[in-house]
């Protein structure tokens, strides 16, 4: 029975298995038809998608992802997460290349490729051997990107972040001609660094941060919670005073890392400031100027030049960033590092001026002031001093006063915020505007060293002869009467009116030009280099004004022989700056080049073979050279005595060991509205193979012969080492 039984089971199981093995039946779904979505469509999806993020349009790039990714990443926030993708990348473009794609399933497909960015601080860089996902999606009907915070970079789809680190190179030095220290790196201040999740009294913390930095606490703490707890945050600088008086509490408190940091120093400023107005100084940039600064890759908290050579040559002095791009974890950690670059050090500028020079070209100004304080001191609210290279443009002393110190407006003052603040606000509340450089900006009328233009413009148009005399009688009435400075000069010739200075002579002048032609006057003042750019291109300043008729018909008049008469004699609209007068004393100097001004002389880094920093630049002013040395003999009269009759500045170097040498020059005395006239007077020297130009000019003070004249002559005593004040 048993082995029935057994043989009975065996046929039974032999009789169900099948003669071949069944095939696997699968239901069919829509997303795995492969009929109706070819691969084709996906490489299409995939290339709109790329290029749309190569043309920025990231909105678009958003309408090509599937519908689960967009309920999954929204749309404002898919675009801010690219956004904060290309900020933190600086990028300005991209470009891709394919590899190819293939199809992992029905309804699933691969693109690979790779891609190229190209940073405004970071250069170009790559990222190769990409994979851009693409589903088949119901709703759609069609391929689309599944995409993730991945397609960004792989690692950002599990929490990383990009960052961007920067380590700004040390400002560069600024130095006088021979390589004394004007602006250098040894102020000191400090960082104050924290981790919000080790502060162990954070209510006191914020309290202490608050007083030291003088900042608003909710300020503070919405800086520190918008960073990860366990991240490092520089929360702000403080000088050392501050330092010494908060360091215990920050420590208390905060347990906050205090990290010394150097800062801009002007060794020259306080009481002793030589030349702030051409260094200028640094800070914060201006909200217009964030997004140029953040482009070069510098943070709106970088310390850039606000004016002066610092502003002008900022990007100069300043370097490049070193960079390192990189995705860090939630805690912080490393997860990549994309791109790096190199620091680019900042270089030095070693400026035209001499150290020495200016600050005893300053003194002798300041002492004018303090010798004036019971006659025109008090009245004066300024002064300009500019000493010129006639041969090359070079400014080898140029000076502003009043003065201010520049170290008050730093970001971070070593003298202290408090008292950097209160210096800024008495400097800015000063009626005498310490903070403008006169000599650049500074606009005024020329009185009678206008002569010189006038005298030029009609000699060389030839409506005067040279040797045309002319009765100087003291008087002169074609519009209204109109009186000389003394009872006349006698009988005169082009050059002689100019030596003795007479206003009947350039009235006469003044009518004749514009009654030839009401063009010639303005036309040689602007060829002369007024009422236009100097071309100075290493700090700021004004073009003046010239006026001419298209000017009066433009303010609804019509110019006449009368403004033409006030103009001749640097009087009426026109207005001029002591730059452009210098540069002009410079052309008559060196017989009629107008030499580009020049400030910054040589640029480089410190040990390293430096550059001119520009190219002398000269334009002729195309004067006979019979009427420039008829000039030339006029203005060499005025300091000496010639024929008998002395010129008008005779008295103030008749006594000089400069005579030995020769000065050449014009008084001018410009009538302002004021009880006291604007004080000129122009030079230059040698006679013979003339070095130098100089320009003073002492507003609402007197006499340019009185005021003006003695200063000059210590300037030029200190340049050529006489009178005592040499060395």
């Amino acid at each position: 029975m048993r082995r029935l039984l057994f043989l009975f089971l065996l046929l039974a199981v032999v009789g169900c298995r099948p003669s071949q093995p069944a095939a696997v039946v699968q239901i069919p779904t829509l997303a795995s038809l492969p009929s109706e979505y070819r691969i084709e469509g996906a490489e299409r999806i995939a290339r709109e998608f790329l290029q749309n993020w190569h043309d920025g349009n990231v909105a678009r790039m958003f309408e090509l992802i599937s519908f689960a990714s967009q309920e999954a990443v929204p749309r404002d926030n898919f675009l801010a997460l690219y956004q904060s993708a290309h900020d933190a990348m600086r990028l300005d473009t991209l470009d891709m290349t394919d590899n190819g794609i293939y199809r992992s399933s029905d309804s699933v497909a691969v693109f690979n490729y790779n891609i190229a960015f190209h940073s405004s601080v970071l250069g170009d860089f790559a990222d190769e051997n990409r994979n851009l996902q693409l589903v088949v999606d119901e709703r759609a009907r069609d391929w689309r990107v599944a995409w993730t915070p991945a397609d960004i970079f792989p690692e950002l789809a599990t929490g990383g972040r990009l960052r961007l680190n920067s380590v700004i190179p040390n400002r560069a030095n600024i130095y006088d001609r021979n390589g004394r220290v004007l602006a250098d790196q040894e102020g000191r201040v400090v960082a104050i660094n924290v981790v919000r999740q080790q502060i162990p009294d954070y209510a006191n913390c914020l309290n202490s941060l608050s007083a030291a930095l003088n900042q608003p606490i909710t300020d503070i703490q919405t800086r520190l919670e918008a960073r990860p707890s366990s991240e490092l945050v520089e929360i702000g600088t403080i000088e050392e005073a501050t330092y010494n008086a908060t360091q215990a509490a920050l420590d208390q408190f905060c347990d906050a890392q205090l990290v010394g940091r150097r800062v801009r120093r002007y060794p020259y400023g306080a009481l002793g400031a030589i030349a702030p107005h051409i260094l200028g100084y640094v800070g914060y940039p201006g909200e217009a100027e964030i997004p140029a600064i953040q482009t070069a890759g510098f943070t709106q908290d970088s310390i850039v030049g606000r004016s002066g050579v610092e502003l002008f040559w900022d990007e100069t002095l300043r370097g490049q960033p070193a960079f390192r791009l990189e995705i860090v974890s939630p805690t912080g950690a490393v997860l990549r590092q994309i791109a790096t670059t190199q620091a680019q050090p900042g270089q030095s500028l070693w400026l035209t001026i001499d150290a020495d020079f200016q600050e005893a070209t300053m003194q002798i100004v300041a002492d004018a002031y303090t010798q004036a304080k019971d006659t025109w001191g008090p009245n004066s609210p300024g002064a300009s001093a500019v000493v010129f290279d006639v041969n090359s443009g070079e400014i080898l002393a140029m000076v502003s006063y009043p003065v201010f110190d520049n170290n008050a407006y730093n970001a971070f003052p070593t003298m202290g915020r408090q008292q950097a603040q209160a210096l800024i606000a008495a400097y800015q509340a000063d009626p005498s505007t310490p903070e403008l450089n006169r000599p650049t900006q500074g606009l005024f009328s020329l009185g009678s060293v206008m002569k010189t233009v006038t005298a030029t413009a009609a000699a060389d148009s030839g409506v005067y002869a040279l040797d045309e005399r002319y009765a100087c009688t003291g008087i002169w009435n074609r519009d209204i009467t109109r009186y000389d400075w003394n009872a006349g000069h006698g009988t005169l010739t082009l050059a002689g009116a100019l030596t003795n200075s007479c206003n009947p002579y350039f009235y006469e002048t003044g009518y004749r030009l514009f009654m030839a032609d009401p063009w010639i006057l303005p036309t040689y003042a602007t060829r002369f280099g007024f009422g236009v750019p100097t071309g100075l291109t290493d700090i700021a300043e004004e073009a003046g004004f010239i006026p001419d008729p298209d000017w009066f018909r433009l303010i609804g008049g019509t110019m006449t022989f009368s403004d033409e008469v006030n103009m001749a004699i640097g009087q009426g609209e026109m207005q001029v700056t002591p730059l452009q007068v210098v540069r002009w004393f410079g052309a008559l100097a060196n017989e009629g080049t107008l030499w580009q001004p020049i400030l910054v002389r040589e640029v480089g880094l410190l040990g390293e073979t430096r550059r001119p920093a520009h190219e002398p630049e000269g334009t002729p002013i195309n004067v006979q050279a019979d009427v420039m040395a008829t000039i030339q003999s006029g203005l060499c009269a005025v300091t000496t005595t010639e024929s008998g009759v002395p010129g008008t500045a005779e008295h103030i170097f008749r006594d000089s060991e400069l005579q030995s040498i020769g000065v050449c020059g014009k008084t001018g005395t410009a009538q302002t509205g004021n009880p006291l006239p604007h004080a000129w007077f122009a030079a230059w020297a040698p006679r013979e193979n003339p070095e130098i130009a100089v320009v003073v000019m002492v507003e609402t003070a007197g006499e340019g012969s009185g005021v003006a004249a003695p200063i000059t002559r210590q300037i030029l005593e200190e340049y050529f080492e006489m009178g005592g004040r040499g060395g």
